[in-house]
């Protein structure tokens, strides 16, 4: 007889985002002239890089020639990209990387979801709370997570991230194994400075832990005293794993192009005390379990390292953290509280005393028209606000200030 994979039946049967959908088009159906502003999903409008389109253009020409065409890749990723990450990515800030601890995907939360398949079952999880979804969901669907309870799942640990505490969170005095850091921080848009990443890696160093380090919206890093990767912390190449991504970088959101770094310094211990490199067992995972990027994807991110890439990519962050001004700008003079936005395409919005998150949703949905995303959805703490992407056409991000203007 075939049994299921229990852990799967402890998640709950719906998706935050998928929640979302289904109440939209609910509100759809009933109010068909309605027009709606997302602002909701962290998904990109403008369109990719014309470098990077070039580049697949060539790149789909190549696949038409007998002498250029190219079967499957490296699972691990080309090296002409791999290069280009090392040179543009991590040099220019003083890390030095080798080629075999950079790893191509399909994106960010395909590795955020997977790189669990090389750790234990018993390691015990940190949190910021709010948090992206899949760090817990997939823990969840590993069996690591323990059971649940008031929301909240016994083997891992909650640190509040929260206005009260500047959200800074709290450094427990207890040990975890594995931690789950975002900065910029999705969903808050907060940052962390040196300083304070510091203390995580000296805690990770001092309890034998690992850092899960997602840096996927970097390059919306406008302050320069801001670190971009954790291995601009010495001693990190020790404990920590890196997540980055093009899908909010170069908008391939629908393209699907993002990288990890697990560097060879990196170990974990056995069940007899025997320290083993994961590198080579990310390495070994991803040659079993994933075919590589496609060719032609891989061209079109490498392209974006070019001078006019470059220059293009810049335009379009440009271009949504102004969108995020005028969203904050115009929050803030109506009397909410707004963080995030400055450093980060998205605004962490406090909800009008007496309101839910999921009130807060349905009254910008019922009277404005205007989508956002719950904050509970992220997490306990994020119960009591909403947050809202700098991602939407100016158009759109300028007439939902003077619909919420009218509220």
């Amino acid at each position: 007889m075939a049994l299921v994979n229990e852990c799967f039946l402890k998640l709950s049967n719906n998706y935050l985002f998928s929640d979302i959908a289904k109440k939209v088009s609910a509100y759809k159906v009933a109010h068909p002239e309605a027009q709606i502003i997302r602002l909701g999903i962290g998904d990109v409008t403008k369109p990719l890089p014309k470098a990077a389109i070039e580049a697949m253009h060539k790149a789909v020409d190549e696949m038409a020639c007998g002498e250029t065409f190219r079967g499957y890749g490296p699972e691990h990723g080309y090296d002409f990209l791999i290069n280009a990450i090392i040179k543009n990515d991590y040099e220019p800030r003083g890390v030095q990387l080798e080629e075999c601890e950079v790893f191509i995907s399909d994106g960010s939360k395909s590795d955020v979801g997977n790189i669990g398949d090389i750790l234990g079952l018993n390691n015990s999880i940190g949190v910021t709370d709010p948090i992206y979804p899949v760090y817990i969901d997939s823990n969840v669907m590993s069996g690591r997570a323990g059971d649940a309870k008031d929301g909240k799942w016994s083997n891992i640990t909650y640190m509040p991230s929260v206005m009260e505490n500047g959200f800074i969170p709290q450094i427990p005095s207890h040990k975890m194994d594995i931690v789950y850091l975002c900065y910029p921080n999705n969903p808050t848009g907060t940052v962390i400075s040196k300083g304070e990443l510091e203390k995580w890696v000296q805690y990770a160093l001092k309890n034998d832990s690992i850092i899960m380090y997602d840096a996927a919206y970097e390059a919306y890093i406008q302050n320069p005293d801001i670190p971009h990767s954790i291995y601009e912390i010495e001693g990190a190449k020790q404990v920590a794993i890196e997540f980055r991504s093009f899908s909010k970088t170069a908008g391939f959101t629908g393209v699907r192009c993002g990288y990890t770094v697990v560097p060879k310094e990196l170990t974990a211990k056995r069940s007899n005390g025997e320290r083993v490199a994961l590198n080579a067992l990310w390495n070994r995972r991803q040659c079993t379990k994933f075919n590589g990027t496609s060719y032609i994807t891989q061209r079109g991110a490498e392209a974006i390292f070019s001078a006019e890439g470059k220059a293009q990519v810049r335009e379009t962050i440009n271009y949504y953290m102004t969108n995020a001004k005028i969203m904050r700008e115009g929050l803030t003079s109506m009397g909410y509280q707004v963080f995030g936005g400055e450093n980060a395409p998205y605004l962490w919005v406090k909800t009008p005393e007496g309101l839910s998150s999921w009130g807060f949703f349905e009254k910008l949905l019922n009277e404005a028209n205007v989508v956002g995303t719950p904050g509970v959805g992220f997490g306990p703490s994020g119960e009591g606000y909403i947050r809202l992407t700098a991602f939407g056409e100016r158009k759109n991000c300028e007439e939902a200030m003077v619909r919420l203007r009218k509220l």
